[in-house]
C-alpha cells in the first residue's frame, strides 16, 4: 500500500508538531518559568512531542497500526493545544497542535 498524499501531509505535520513542542518546552517554557514549567504542563508537552514522533514513525514504516497511534496523537495534541492556550504566550504551539490533531483524526478514521 503506497503512501497517500493525506498520509504524507500528516507525517509532515506530526514531525513539525514534534519539533515545535519539544523546541518550545526546552527553550521557551524552561526560560519563561512559572506556569510554563508546571509538571503537568511540561509532561504533557513532552508526551505530545513523543506521540507525534511515534505517529510519524508508524506512518513512515507503513504499518496499519498507524491508525491507533494517530488516534492517540490527535487526543494528546488536542489536550496540549488547550493547555498551551491556558498557559498563554504559546500561540505557535497551539496552532501546530490543532493542525496535527485534525490531520491525525482524519488518518485514524
Amino acid at each position: 500500500m503506497a503512501q497517500t498524499e493525506q498520509m504524507t501531509r500528516c507525517i509532515e505535520l506530526c514531525l513539525s508538531c514534534y519539533r515545535t513542542c519539544l523546541g518550545m518546552a526546552m527553550n521557551h517554557c524552561l526560560e519563561t518559568g512559572g506556569k510554563h514549567v508546571e509538571p503537568r504542563h511540561f509532561r504533557l508537552m513532552m508526551a505530545c512531542a513523543e506521540m507525534c514522533r511515534t505517529s510519524a514513525h508508524f506512518m513512515l514504516i507503513n504499518t496499519p497500526h498507524h491508525k491507533h497511534t494517530c488516534r492517540e496523537c490527535a487526543e494528546i495534541c488536542a489536550e496540549c493545544a488547550k493547555d498551551c492556550e491556558r498557559v498563554g504566550g504559546m500561540d505557535e504551539c497551539v496552532a501546530m497542535c490543532r493542525a496535527c490533531a485534525e490531520s491525525c483524526r482524519a488518518m485514524a478514521a
